[in-house]
């Protein structure tokens, strides 16, 4: 039984990806501004709170639960994530702001406060975009959001090099489309060829496994464009 935590569990991929891990017997934080869709389910291995990410004084809640409640935190899935489909002259900078707190500086600041109970074989994973990947197609209206998912691939990178002796693992998957609410608030009436549960399922093994083949690394998952 790990524990594992996981951010933006309302919805999509996190909301599917929470349900996985408890199901297979592992202790789950997920934590969401919308708690009700995995409080609704009552699974006796997910602990829900509400939080909100990208301020630094609610994530004083996932602090204190894992203190209290945890020796360590074997997984943290950094999948929550905020998208602004606007061209870029009318993004403003509030806009572009919001969504960098919750895609770069919320994923920093969570991971910062797991440091302390990840150890040796600890697993931090972060999902990202293949609108962040240089060098990929890129998409008009997606300035803010590819950006910022370019950002935490680079922090990834970083953590890994900074972490290395420590042996706790950091790697980034760079989503292709998946069919979910974001996906459609990028691309509208865009079918995706993958459902929230099918990437799920991937990144659950990945979570589990990944850790033992990648170190720093950025793998992108995407069979489409976008």
């Amino acid at each position: 039984m790990k524990n594992i935590v996981i951010t933006g569990t309302s919805r999509g991929i996190g909301f599917e990806l929470a349900q996985q891990f408890a199901e297979n017997g592992h202790r789950v934080l997920a934590i969401s501004r919308n708690s009700k869709p995995l409080k609704d389910i009552n699974h006796k291995n997910i602990t829900v709170l509400s939080v909100d990410i990208s301020n630094r004084k609610d994530l004083q809640k996932v602090t204190n639960f894992i203190k209290n409640n945890w020796p360590k935190v074997d997984i943290l899935v950094n999948n929550a994530g905020k998208l602004v489909n606007k061209p870029f002259t009318e993004i403003s900078s509030q806009e572009f702001l919001e969504v960098y707190k919750v895609n770069v500086f919320a994923v920093a600041e969570i991971t910062k406060l797991t440091i302390p109970y990840l150890q040796k074989g600890s697993h931090v994973v972060t999902i990202s975009s293949m609108g962040g990947i240089q060098g990929s197609m890129k998409f008009p209206g997606l300035a803010a959001y590819s950006s910022a998912k370019g950002a935490v691939i680079t922090l990834s990178e970083l953590l890994a090099e900074e972490y290395k002796e420590q042996q706790i693992a950091f790697n980034v998957l760079a989503l292709g489309a998946v069919q979910t609410e974001m996906l459609a608030e990028a691309f509208p009436g865009y079918q995706a060829p993958l459902s929230a549960k099918e990437m799920a399922d991937y990144i659950f093994n990945f979570a589990l496994n990944g850790n033992k083949f990648y170190n720093g690394k950025v793998l992108q998952v995407s069979s489409s464009t976008p």
